[in-house]
């Protein structure tokens, strides 16, 4: 197999939909997802992994029950597996997440705004 670059941009330019990661790449058990963010998400945990967050583009709020942290672009989070955490972006905010295969976007919290794992772009 001869693997392919991938292009960000590109990749971001096929996503339409707020808070719906997309599959760009696997690392082992890992998955790189892609997604637009855009106002308040849900407040939720994963209990079984930590999640990673960097900011490609635009600022991203994280809200835990004690602080907020603010990433802008180029800047790359780690939330602790179990932490409960609300991401939110006041404008649109473009991010790569790095965490294990099949992991949902509202963790714990499932409702309308958990997107369908595992899909690729």
């Amino acid at each position: 197999m001869k693997p392919d670059v991938l292009n960000l941009a590109e990749k971001l330019a096929l996503i339409d939909d707020l808070w719906s990661p997309r599959v760009i790449a696997e690392l082992n058990d890992y998955q790189f997802k892609l997604t637009k963010l855009e106002g308040d998400f849900v407040w939720h945990s994963h209990d079984e992994t930590d999640e990673a967050f960097l900011v490609l583009a635009g600022t991203l709020d994280i809200a835990f029950r004690d602080r907020t942290v603010t990433l802008n672009a180029g800047e790359l989070f780690v939330v602790p597996k179990g932490v409960e955490h609300k991401p939110f972006a006041p404008a649109e905010c473009h991010v790569l997440l790095i965490e294990p295969r099949g992991v949902l976007n509202t963790g714990d919290e499932l409702g309308e705004r958990t997107a369908e794992p595992n899909v690729w772009i």
